[in-house]
C-alpha cells in the first residue's frame, strides 16, 4: 500500500463536495472509510448532500493535514458517487465507518447516528492529486 492510501486510511475527516442547485458548490466535512479504492460515507436521504447526488453525481474531495512545511500532505480526488439504497448493505457499510470512530456502537451518540443513516454515497474516485510540503 503506498503513502496516499496509507494517509486516506489513517485520516478521520473528508471534505465532500456536490454539486447543487445553479451549479454551486455545497461543501461538508464527514466522516468515512477508504477500502483503497472507493471511499464510504453515511448519511441520510434528507441531507443536501444526499439530495445533490440524485441529480448530478460529480464529486470532489479532499483530506488534507499541516500548515507549515514540512509536515503539508494533502489528497484531492474527483469523481462519481452512488446513492447506496436498502437496509441491510447500508446499516454493514455505516458501522464499520462509525467504528473508525467509536471504540464500541454501544454508544448513545454511535446509535444515533446508525439510526439515522439510511444510505451511504460510495466515491468512485476518477482522479487523485496528491501535494506535500
Amino acid at each position: 500500500m503506498g503513502k496516499r492510501d496509507e494517509f486516506l486510511k489513517e485520516q478521520k475527516i473528508l471534505r465532500l463536495a456536490t454539486v447543487g442547485e445553479n451549479q454551486t458548490p455545497h461543501i461538508a466535512p464527514v466522516w468515512y472509510r477508504y477500502s483503497g479504492k472507493k471511499f464510504y460515507v453515511g448519511t441520510n436521504t434528507r441531507t443536501q448532500k444526499a439530495k445533490n447526488l440524485k441529480k448530478d453525481r460529480h464529486v470532489c474531495c479532499c483530506v488534507d493535514v499541516g500548515v507549515s512545511a514540512p509536515n503539508i500532505y494533502g489528497v484531492m480526488a474527483r469523481g462519481k458517487a452512488n446513492l447506496i439504497l436498502g437496509n441491510p448493505k447500508v446499516k454493514t457499510i455505516a458501522k464499520k465507518i462509525l467504528l473508525r470512530y467509536f471504540k464500541t456502537l454501544e454508544n448513545k451518540s454511535a446509535k444515533e447516528l446508525l439510526d439515522q443513516t439510511d444510505c451511504i454515497i460510495e466515491i468512485i474516485p476518477e482522479k487523485f492529486t496528491v501535494w506535500s510540503y
